[in-house]
């Protein structure tokens, strides 16, 4: 089947998406999903992941080695149907929360790929 731009845009979510379809994931089903969001202090993390908690989220909180500006990092574990608006505007959202508190997204995946 020819890659459906309408459904999976030439982005790099919609390459993941497209990623997950050609893995054989249903992407009509509801899925979840791991969004990565890094930030500068210990203290800014903590803060947003009790935000995130407080509005019903799944989170894990942890040190991250990889970028030594942004050394902590909160996991969002959503469930939601894997579309490119649901990705995008949970993106997004994340994003206005978190830049506040000098966080940064880190990308999203999902264990079904």
């Amino acid at each position: 089947m020819p890659r459906d731009y309408q459904q999976f845009p030439d982005d790099q979510n919609g390459d993941a998406l497209w990623d997950m379809h050609e893995n054989g994931v249903d992407l009509e089903l509801d899925h979840e999903i791991e969004f990565a969001v890094v930030f500068p202090s210990e203290d800014n993390a903590l803060s947003f992941a009790m935000l995130l908690v407080r509005n019903g989220q799944k989170v894990a909180f942890s040190p991250y080695e990889e970028n030594e500006q942004l050394p902590w990092q909160v996991l969002a574990y959503p469930v939601m149907q894997p579309t490119h608006s649901n990705i995008s505007e949970y993106e997004e959202l994340l994003a206005t929360h978190a830049a506040p508190l000098g966080g940064e997204l880190d990308g999203w995946g999902s264990l079904e790929v």
